[in-house]
């Protein structure tokens, strides 16, 4: 499990969806450390071009383009990852780090 992988979450908490994809965003040493809970940003089909947001699509490995929500971070338990469906690149890794930045309200970093 790495941070930037995409996964299919059954039944998220709070969504209307019977499946959700999510993109793990948690740093890698607490993933490393195998820890229970992971942090995870929800992907939507829509979304308003926000800096808080980042495209993705089949070359991620969806199935239509859609959005990272970075204003909508969310635990899930481990055990619920279990669908794996693709990688982000480390272009698209560098485009959620400016997102999570910019989500979070770390303007140092946004400079």
């Amino acid at each position: 499990m790495k941070r930037g992988d995409v996964y299919l979450v059954s039944r998220p908490a709070g969504d209307p969806k019977v499946r959700r994809p999510v993109v793990i965003v948690a740093r890698q040493a607490l993933l490393d450390l195998a820890h229970s809970t992971v942090v995870c940003a929800p992907v939507y089909t829509n979304g308003r071009d926000l800096a808080t947001e980042v495209r993705v699509g089949e070359a991620d490995g969806l199935k239509a383009p859609s959005f990272v929500h970075c204003d909508d971070l969310r635990g899930i338990d481990r055990v619920r990852l279990t669908n794996f469906v693709g990688q982000l690149s480390a272009e698209k890794i560098l485009e959620l780090d400016y997102a999570l930045a910019v989500a979070v309200g770390i303007d140092h970093l946004l400079a």
